[in-house]
């Protein structure tokens, strides 16, 4: 589905991410002061929220994979079952905090159309691939684990704002739409780009024909 390359760097990102969301969980000494903040008013939903994703972005690194797909059918069925049930989990509990989230409405509105389009994605994948639809099954995916991926560029969006001293207050309501709303354009614009190369070289397969 996406380059070896590509595929390594992203699969990396998922689980150093995956590996912290997990670590903030048992420590609470390394939780920045905003998931601090999260795990003393909504301790529950904030735990769902963070093993949820946790597990959502590690294993949707691996479903993505066309060669592991190919020699692991039933694993590959038995793996994307667990990672819906994730974000299903992680999802609900996120449109929670989201909605309940310190910011403003700005960030409130960000976090909860993330939570929303990550179920509604993942849902549609599900919901396809029982009905044997193969192809849209891969392409609502891709839409599914851009939207996952916010984990990873929520931290790297955080972690750049420190650097160029941007205060986080500033930042947030900045990194509430813009964590997740630019992956599902770069899914959508790859989508297009697969889509247009397929039909090109089926209409030169069948000029060739002739």
């Amino acid at each position: 589905m996406i380059n070896k390359a590509s595929w390594s760097i992203m699969t990396l990102s998922a689980i150093g991410v995956a590996i912290y969301a997990l670590a903030l969980l048992i420590e609470p000494n390394i939780r920045p002061l905003f998931v601090q903040n999260l795990f003393l008013h909504f301790p529950n939903f904030t735990k769902i929220h963070f093993l949820g994703g946790a597990i959502a972005i590690l294993i949707g690194a691996f479903q993505l994979s066309s060669s592991i797909r190919r020699k692991y059918l039933y694993l590959h069925r038995i793996l994307g079952r667990i990672y819906v049930g994730s974000v299903a989990f992680g999802g609900l509990s996120g449109f929670i905090l989201a909605v309940n989230s310190v910011g403003g409405a700005w960030v409130q509105t960000g976090f909860a159309l993330m939570a929303i389009f990550w179920l509604g994605t993942t849902l549609n994948a599900y919901r396809v691939i029982l009905q044997r639809d193969v192809k849209s099954h891969e392409r609502w995916m891709v839409r599914s684990y851009a939207v996952t991926l916010a984990g990873v560029t929520l931290r790297l969006y955080l972690g750049l704002s420190v650097v160029l001293g941007i205060k986080f207050i500033d930042a947030y309501p900045i990194l509430a739409w813009l964590c997740w709303v630019p992956n599902l354009l770069v899914a959508e614009l790859y989508l297009w780009f697969k889509l247009n190369k397929v039909q090109t070289f089926n209409k030169s397969s069948l000029s060739d024909s002739y």
